[in-house]
C-alpha cells in the first residue's frame, strides 16, 4: 500500500457529473467502486461496477489501480 494515496484529497462530484464522466471516458480509464453491501450490490448496481464494501476497503486497496480514476458510490 501506497501511503500517499493517503495525501490525494479526493473530488466530490454530483449525479450529473458522474453520469457525465461514465458516458464520456471509456471502461477501460475507469473504475467504478461500489462500496455498498454485497445483498445492495446484488439488487442493482452500475454496470462494471466492481463491489469492495466499505469495511473491506482498506484492506482490498492493492485491486484498485492508481493509474485509473476511481468513481466511487
Amino acid at each position: 500500500m501506497f501511503w500517499k494515496q493517503f495525501l490525494t484529497p479526493a473530488r466530490s462530484v454530483t449525479a450529473e457529473e458522474g453520469r457525465n464522466l461514465v458516458a464520456t471516458t471509456p471502461v477501460e480509464e475507469l473504475t467504478i467502486l461500489d462500496v455498498r453491501q454485497p445483498r445492495e450490490y446484488t439488487r442493482a448496481h452500475l454496470p462494471g461496477a466492481k463491489l469492495i464494501p466499505l469495511p473491506e476497503l482498506v484492506d482490498r486497496l492493492d485491486e484498485l489501480d492508481p493509474a485509473r480514476p476511481v468513481l466511487v458510490y
